[in-house]
């Protein structure tokens, strides 16, 4: 089976062009085929500031009514995207941008609403990658945003992370899916305090101990909960850390087995 590498960056990334450059010229030399997913950053919250559109987050998460959504089109579909799509073709990387909508490829549902409205926001419900097989067999890079559709005209808000691991699982019957979620640290750390305590091996029940002892929480429990549910099914590996750990063997960060 040939290997894939699909590859998520997250917001931090996103808001320090130095960090970005820097990511997408290591993108550039990966070998094909690979496909990249892209967070929002700061910039969809700074733009709806100016437009005096209220940002509204609950437990950490964005409420997504119609305006913050127009502004999230506007912003990962358009200004990211496109913007990190020119800059692989000047790195002679051949790219083209997509949400969800496009090719049909991700249909999600509107979450429910139990104890929030989350508005428009997205579940991932299927992954359609006949399209997406195409341009990576004619040496093209999807570049996926956080923006998929419900097939009923409707556009939605989807995490980022979850994005990435959903179409590692529609990839992993046709190849050898490596997920690699790359940010700002070296890995899952024991003391958030110290870059350095990177925990190298992550396994459930190791992740459960991690969980008792409070040394997993908040932003990194989806994260992790997204790792698990990909190499539960059947994606070969799974790993999280700076972005180097994609060109350099002996980079600190962390894989995660069953």
């Amino acid at each position: 089976m040939e290997t894939l590498k699909i590859v998520k960056i997250g917001g931090n990334i996103i808001d320090d062009s130095k960090a970005l450059d820097a990511f997408l010229e290591q993108f550039s030399r990966m070998e094909s085929p690979k496909l990249l997913v892209h967070g929002g950053g700061k910039l969809a919250s700074q733009l709806a500031q100016k437009m005096e559109v209220e940002v509204k987050m609950v437990q950490g998460r964005r409420i997504t009514d119609a305006e913050t959504l127009d502004i999230i089109t506007m912003v990962y579909g358009g200004k990211i995207n496109k913007n990190i799509v020119a800059k692989l073709q000047s790195l002679s990387c051949n790219a083209i941008g997509f949400t969800g909508a496009d090719g049909n490829t991700i249909v999600s549902v509107k979450r429910p609403v139990k104890d929030i409205d989350y508005g428009f926001v997205g579940d991932v419900e299927t992954v359609n990658t006949e399209i997406l097989e195409l341009l990576m067999g004619q040496d093209i890079a999807p570049i996926f945003c956080a923006i998929t559709h419900d097939s009923q005209g409707s556009l939605l808000n989807t995490n980022a992370d979850t994005i990435a691991s959903e179409l590692a699982i529609g990839f992993a019957e046709k190849y050898n899916v490596e997920l690699y979620y790359c940010f700002e640290k070296n890995g899952v750390l024991r003391d958030v305090n110290d870059d350095d305590s990177v925990i190298e091996t992550i396994t459930e029940p190791i992740y459960q101990n991690l969980l008792s002892e409070g040394i997993i929480a908040d932003g990194m429990l989806p994260k992790l909960n997204n790792c698990f549910h990909a190499i539960n099914k059947n994606v070969t590996k799974v790993c999280i850390g700076k972005p180097n750990m994609l060109t350099q063997a002996t980079t600190k960060f962390t894989t995660i087995t069953k």
